[in-house]
C-alpha cells in the first residue's frame, strides 16, 4: 500500500454491521496514488471530534460530538471557542456538523427532542445570536446524519438520518433520512424539487458531502449489513432505503443505484472531501482512507486504501484553503481502540 504524504498532525476526533460482498464501480478510472512522505508536527488530545471547517484567517472549527465544545484550531493549538449547552450528547447524536459563512457559523446537533441546525454570529469573543433556524428534524440513538456544507451554489446542505425507523427515509413529509437544501436562514432553497426543505431522499444515514469541480454533489451513507455507498445526488431522487441496499438487483426506476459501494467491513464511510480529481472519504469500521477516482462524467473508479490500520477509525476529512486533506480519528466514539494521543487530526497531500 502506498502512503499518503503526511505534512502533519493536529488535534482532533458509525454503525455498519458485518460485511457482505462488493460492487464492482462503474467506471475504471486509475487513481493516481499521492508521493510517500514523513510525519511532523503531533498536537493530540481531542474527544469525538465529528466536523472540521476552515475560516478565512486559515484556523478550523472543529466540533466534538460528545462533549458539546466548539474547538478553535490554530497553529496546531486548540482552544475552545464555545461549549454549547443545549446538546444533549446520546449514542450517535451530539454536537455534529459546522459550516461557516461569514460571519456566522452554522452548527448541527442533538437537542433535548429534537436535531436542529442553529446559526451564530461568530466574533471576537465567542458565539453570539443564537437563531434556530431549523428544527423538528427525528432524533435517535442512532442514524442522525449531521452534516452541513455550503453547496458551490451557496445554499446551504445538511444531511440527516432516518434514527432507526425506516419508512420515514421515504416519506417526504419526514425530514429524517433525507439530504435538506436551504437558504442561509433555514427557508427551503428556490428550486427544490418539493416546494420544502428535501432535496433528496430514501437515505438511511448520510454522513459526507462533497462537490466535484463541476458542481456535482456526492454524498457518502452507511449500509445495513451489506453495502456501504457513495451515491451523485441529484434533486428529487429517491435512493432506496429502506427498499434497497446498495445496487437494486431488480433494476427498479422507482431508485436511484450508488455509484460505488463497498462490504460494510471495509468502510462505514463518514466524512468526505473533493481533491484532485478524487473523492477522498473517511472510513470508521474499515479504519482507512479512501480515494476514489472520478471519471469525467461523474463515475467512480477504482478505490483505492490510504492509512489503513495506521490511525483507527477516521471521521471527518475536509480540504483546507491550502489545499491539503484535514482527516480526523474517532476512537473514542465507544467502537474505538484509543491509542496515546486521541483523538487527533492528520493532514495530508492529496498528491499533484
Amino acid at each position: 500500500m502506498k502512503r499518503l504524504w503526511i505534512i502533519s498532525v493536529l488535534l482532533a476526533a458509525g454503525c455498519s454491521a458485518p460485511a457482505g460482498g462488493g460492487v464492482t464501480p462503474t467506471a475504471q478510472v486509475t487513481a493516481s496514488p499521492p508521493p510517500s512522505g514523513t510525519r511532523a508536527d503531533v498536537v493530540t488530545g481531542l474527544e469525538v471530534p465529528w466536523a472540521i471547517a476552515f475560516l478565512d484567517d486559515g484556523g478550523a472549527l472543529v466540533t466534538e460530538r460528545d462533549t458539546g465544545r466548539l474547538l478553535r484550531v490554530t497553529g496546531g493549538k486548540a482552544t475552545e471557542l464555545a461549549e454549547i449547552a443545549e446538546v444533549r450528547p446520546d449514542g450517535e447524536g451530539g454536537l455534529m456538523g459546522v459550516a461557516v459563512k461569514a460571519p456566522h457559523v452554522y452548527l448541527y446537533y442533538t437537542a433535548e427532542q429534537d436535531n436542529r441546525i442553529v446559526r451564530y454570529r461568530l466574533g471576537d469573543s465567542g458565539l453570539s445570536e443564537a437563531q434556530v433556524i431549523v428544527e423538528g428534524i427525528p432524533k435517535g440513538g442512532i442514524h442522525n446524519g449531521g452534516r452541513l456544507a455550503f453547496g458551490p451554489d451557496g445554499f446551504l446542505y445538511a444531511t440527516t438520518g432516518e434514527v432507526g425507523d425506516r419508512p420515514l427515509a421515504q416519506d417526504r413529509d419526514s425530514l429524517a433520512g433525507k439530504i435538506l437544501r436551504m437558504t442561509a436562514e433555514g427557508k427551503p432553497a428556490p428550486g427544490n424539487p418539493f416546494d420544502s426543505l428535501v432535496y433528496s431522499y430514501g437515505h438511511r444515514n448520510v454522513q459526507g458531502l462533497a462537490w466535484d469541480d463541476q458542481g456535482r454533489l456526492y454524498a457518502s451513507e452507511f449500509g445495513a449489513s451489506t453495502f456501504d455507498e457513495i451515491n451523485l445526488i441529484k434533486p428529487g431522487l429517491n435512493y432506496g432505503w429502506p427498499d434497497v441496499e446498495g445496487k437494486d438487483p431488480a433494476g427498479d426506476k422507482r431508485y436511484t443505484d450508488p455509484i460505488l459501494t463497498w462490504s460494510t467491513s471495509e468502510a462505514s464511510p463518514s466524512g468526505m472531501a473533493f481533491a484532485n480529481g478524487s473523492l477522498w472519504v473517511a472510513a470508521l469500521r474499515g479504519t482507512r482512507l479512501w480515494q476514489v477516482p472520478l471519471a469525467a462524467d461523474g463515475t467512480a473508479g477504482k478505490p483505492v486504501a490510504h492509512l489503513e490500520d495506521e490511525y483507527g477509525r477516521l471521521r471527518a476529512v475536509a480540504l483546507s484553503p491550502g489545499g491539503e486533506l484535514w482527516v480526523g480519528t474517532s476512537n473514542h466514539d465507544g467502537r474505538g481502540d484509543p491509542k496515546p494521543g486521541d483523538d487527533r487530526i492528520v493532514t495530508v497531500s492529496p498528491g499533484p
